[in-house]
């Protein structure tokens, strides 16, 4: 008991001098309740998807050069990215990540915002293993916290559709020591 109830205290503890984490928390919040699944879900077009899952063996960047999306849903998605991103009072960007239609071990980033920040995407993947954490908040729906990368915090939230099931997630990260030239390739 007293193992569990000093566990408790740090956590509390750690969350409470830490900021930034708690700030992009409330965004990741909000992300939850703003961004509509139901919309996400068709940012990809079935074209698309179809070239992301056939293997080209005369043309590696086949599928990449082929990821197109239905404008309207790639729009009004982005839009409402980016004015969350801007509830932060640092730099910060929120992604949308989709499971990959047909292969759910995999996920792909629909939307990628303005300072390419993201402690998951590859820079040239378009698709990728689902990391555990995005998993679990995939199964959950809780938000998590993530520290992969040093000078680095994210959290996850969950995306919605208007059955309530989960469709995808954001991820609202920034940066600890701000780099501008950092993450641009």
């Amino acid at each position: 008991m007293k193992i569990v109830i000093l566990f408790l205290l740090l956590t509390a503890l750690g969350q409470a001098q830490d900021p930034l984490a708690a700030e992009l928390d409330q965004v990741a919040k909000t992300a939850t309740a703003m961004v509509d699944g139901d919309v996400a879900r068709g940012i990809q077009t079935p074209r698309s998807l179809a070239m992301m899952l056939a293997k080209n063996p005369r043309d590696h960047w086949a599928a990449a050069d082929n990821y197109d999306v239905d404008q309207e849903a790639f729009v009004a998605t982005k839009k409402t990215l980016i004015r969350l991103a801007r509830l932060c009072s640092v730099e910060c960007d929120v992604n949308l990540w989709l499971p990959v239609t047909g292969m759910p071990d995999r996920v792909h980033v629909a939307i990628r915002n303005v300072h390419e920040m993201s402690q998951f995407w590859k820079w040239g993947d378009l698709h990728q293993p689902m990391p555990e954490e995005m998993k679990a908040v995939l199964e959950t729906g809780q938000r998590r916290t993530v520290r992969l990368r040093e000078n680095m915090i994210s959290v996850l939230a969950p995306v919605y559709d208007s059955l309530g099931d989960i469709v995808g997630l954001v991820e609202v990260v920034a940066s600890t020591t701000p780099n501008r030239q950092e993450n641009v390739q």
